[in-house]
């Protein structure tokens, strides 16, 4: 259990924090709406996704974890926006707290690296997508300086009902 004393390290993900990285994940799949992956992924299958996030350029992982023992206690990315090429300088950002580390400031700090690993990079916005309801996520947010810029009205469905997501965006420098 993450107590307020624990120190907390940010820094890029590596192939080492896969295993871990997943399970945190798959965790949201089963448990949550808040993303619309429907089916959990085996460290593998994650692979893919790990390796698209290097430790340079616009898309990053950022993973936080204890001292020591090392364990994560979540992790925050950059990824394309879309994929047409108008669209390089905007990425879609996403932060995921494990269950027990919520409330201690484990998403801030996440962003916080994340957004000054990105100062360097050619990339103009960021937006992130929150499926509602999930007043933390708004508020994180928002308290970084994203600003909601629209609602898609029940976009995806999971767990048989439809979802909302809320559209944030932030100017980056």
């Amino acid at each position: 259990m993450l107590s307020e004393r624990t120190e907390v390290q940010v820094r890029p993900g590596v192939e080492r924090d896969l295993e871990a990285l997943t399970a945190l994940y798959n965790h949201y799949v089963r448990e949550t709406a808040i993303t619309f992956d429907t089916a959990v992924f085996t460290p593998e299958e994650r692979r893919p996704w790990l390796l698209s996030h290097p430790e340079d350029g616009p898309h990053r992982l950022m993973v936080a974890t204890t001292a020591d023992p090392q364990e994560i206690l979540g992790y925050s990315t950059s990824s394309p926006f879309r994929t047409k090429p108008a669209y390089a300088t905007s990425v879609e950002t996403t932060v995921y707290v494990a269950p027990d580390a919520g409330r201690r400031g484990v998403g801030t700090l996440l962003y916080t690296a994340l957004f000054e690993a990105l100062s360097g990079e050619d990339v103009h916005r960021a937006y992130a997508g929150i499926a509602l309801p999930n007043e933390a996520s708004a508020r994180l947010h928002e308290r970084l300086g994203f600003r909601h810029v629209g609602t898609y009205r029940e976009v995806g469905r999971k767990f048989g009902r439809y979802w909302d997501v809320a559209w944030y965006e932030k100017e980056l420098p």
